[in-house]
């Protein structure tokens, strides 16, 4: 079964929104299932619950059953999202361009060419799907 991961901020940013809606809409045109991750950053020091982001994605797009929620911790957003993408195997990943702009520069002082893209294609065998705006 091919599986999507979507990355978000919490609370839901009007951003968040539309990413979550595109990957929404990549796992019913795939058949997947779909992982909502959020990274609890420890030096923020306010963590949030698997049951406070399911709550604030089905506030606002309604119940959904098929869709598995995760919140994992970490010093950074991008590392943490990439180790999630790695152990669930994701086919896919959905992200907003601004977290593209992010990897960009941390894949970028990893390798010369900071195309994410190819990167996560290469390195873990995903498509990556960037939601503009």
């Amino acid at each position: 079964m091919t599986r999507v991961v979507v990355p978000v901020r919490y609370p839901l940013s009007a951003r968040s929104k539309r990413t979550v809606e595109r990957a929404l809409d990549v796992a019913e045109d795939d058949d997947a299932d779909l992982t909502v991750l959020h990274v609890n950053l420890y030096q923020n020091g306010h963590p949030i619950t698997r049951a406070e982001l399911k709550r604030a994605v089905e506030t606002e797009f309604g119940r959904l059953p098929t869709v598995r929620y995760v919140v994992r911790s970490g010093f950074l957003v991008e590392e943490t999202i990439l180790d999630e993408i790695a152990a669930e195997d994701a086919d896919i990943v959905v992200i907003g361009n601004r977290q593209a702009s992010r990897w960009k520069r941390l894949i970028n002082r990893l390798v010369r060419d900071p195309d994410i893209e190819s990167f996560l294609r290469n390195h873990l065998d995903c498509t990556v799907i960037t939601v503009g705006g």
